[in-house]
This record gives C-alpha cells, structure tokens and sequence, in this order.
C-alpha cells in the first residue's frame, strides 16, 4: 500500500492543504477550544500555547505502542509539546502541561520524519497532533520531496474538529484517538471540556469514514482506524456506553486497545475519585464490555 500522501503531493492536494491549514493560524479555531487568536503572532496563543511553530519534546522508534504499528523496527513516534484537551491526570503532564520541548521549524520536523524512517520505523507516529496541523502539512510537503514512504499515524485524545480532520484526508493513512468519556460530567471535571463525548463521536466517524478499518500486512498496520480507551477507576470513563457507540455507529471491526495502565499522575490526586489505579476486576469488567458488543479485535 502506498502512503495516501504521496498522490496527494504528485496532484498539488497537499500544498493546497497545507496553504488553508497554515491561514487557519492567523484566526484559529482548528480544534474544538476554537480559541480565535492569530497564533502567526506573538503572546497570547490559546489553550494550546503554540504559535506559529511546531514544539516537540521527544522523537524515537517506540516498541511500547500498538503490536500493529510496532512491527519489529518500531513506530517512528514524533511527541508534540503541549495539547488542546490537556487531561488533569495525564501521564506526559510535563510535556502537554509544563511545556517540556523546543521549537523546531517546519524542515527540522521533516528531516526528523525522514530520519526515522531511515532507522526503520514502520510508520510515522505523531502523538498529540490536534494543535499542530498546520506545522505537519508543511513539513510533510518538504519530507515527501526528500523521500519519506511510509505511513502516518495521527495518535490523538479524540478532541479534534471535523472540519480540521477533513483537511487530513487523503494525507492521513493511520488514525488512533483515544476515546477517553462517555459523560460530559467526567469530561468537564478533568478536562474542562464538556463537549468532549459528542466532539469525540464525530471526530470517529469522520476518521472511519477516511481510512475504514484497520488494514494489516505482514503484522504491520497500513492504513485504517484504532481506538484507545483508558479504564479509569469507579467506572468514570463510561466504558459500556463507548463500546456500544463503537461497535453500532463505526464498526464491529474496529480494533480496540483496552487500556489497564491507569495511576495516578498530574493534578488528579486534587480529584478523590481518581486517586488509585484501577483493579483488576475494573478492567476485566471493562474488556467484558468490548466483548458483548461483539469488539473481538483486541490489543
């Protein structure tokens, strides 16, 4: 399978998005915070706390990630600074809330992009990318003309508008949000966003509608749809309700990655509910969940 990206510069597609994406910045509302500063400025920049360049705090091969994307050479996991949800318990809180990174320019993030594939990296894996769109349509123009051919992961909290995800399609090879809650309660006491559940929803969809299911070649995922859920302890994720979204309103076949690795971090200790790590019977409660609603493709 080629990268769909590749068509999409041969045609022009990929310049023209990146042309829209980056004017988007001087008024932006490209995720669902639709704070409306001009991030091409300095100070004030929104939630997201980016200007006009991207910041990344780390870039590797990942073996820790999904099986499909790991393969036997890696994921090619590009982190971004800071984040547009920006969870009260995540556990990068020195990354999406203190800031931990730099600021690179666009070639410097291309060049990281090639140089990843060059280690071997089955695909390119950008974590956190909802606030930096613009700043990877770019760079993606100038890794394309220096040789990048494998597949992109978008790796993202799932608080992404449509409108913004409609830019990536045709670019995008590899989606995985995470669904994080089902209820707006929960969203709004650790996030500060109490549309996240319905944003979610949409933001799945349009992804499926994209890329379809996952697709696998030779252990290795190529294109199509993943899904994280993090079982959070006293059942706050709504775990059920999300399962049951995924498997009527996306696909039976969607791969899903039930997450058992909860603790504790960040300012979720200020939060009585959150304050331990999940128990073994939450989390097989949780895969049950998957199970009766007949998910069975399971990391």
């Amino acid at each position: 399978m080629t990268p769909a990206y590749i068509e999409a510069h041969l045609q022009g597609h990929l310049r023209q998005k990146a042309k829209i994406a980056r004017e988007a910045l001087r008024e932006c509302r490209l995720c669902p915070r639709k704070c409306g500063v001009d991030r091409l400025k300095s100070d004030p920049w929104g939630k997201c706390k980016t200007g006009e360049l991207a910041l990344v705090s780390s870039f590797h091969p990942h073996f820790g990630e999904e099986a499909p994307l790991v393969g036997r050479n890696g994921s090619g996991t590009i982190f971004f600074t800071h984040c547009n949800l920006l969870c009260s318990f995540c556990q990068n809180f020195d990354i999406s809330h203190a800031g931990l990174g730099r600021t690179i320019t666009n070639a410097e993030l291309a060049t990281i992009m090639v140089d990843l594939q060059h280690a071997g990296c089955h695909n390119i894996n950008f974590v956190s990318p909802s606030h930096v769109v613009p700043q990877i349509l770019s760079a993606l123009e100038i890794a394309v003309e220096q040789g990048l051919r494998i597949p992109l992961v978008y790796n993202t909290g799932g608080y992404d508008r449509v409108k913004t995800l409609e830019l990536l399609e045709g670019i995008i090879d590899l989606y995985m949000p995470d669904f994080k809650f089902w209820s707006r309660e929960v969203a709004s006491m650790t996030c500060q966003a109490p549309d996240y559940p319905e944003v979610c929803c949409k933001a799945l969809m349009e992804m499926h509608r994209q890329v379809g299911d996952l697709v696998i070649e030779g252990g290795v995922a190529r294109q199509g749809l993943l899904v994280r859920h993090l079982v959070m302890p006293q059942g706050l994720a709504g775990t059920r309700d999300i399962m049951h979204f995924i498997a009527t309103q996306i696909s039976v076949e969607t791969y899903v990655n039930i997450m058992e690795q909860y603790r504790p971090c960040g300012q979720s200790f200020e939060i009585k509910a959150l304050n331990r790590r999940i128990s073994k019977i939450e989390f097989k409660e949780a895969v049950g969940h998957a199970q009766e609603q007949g998910l069975l493709r399971l990391d």
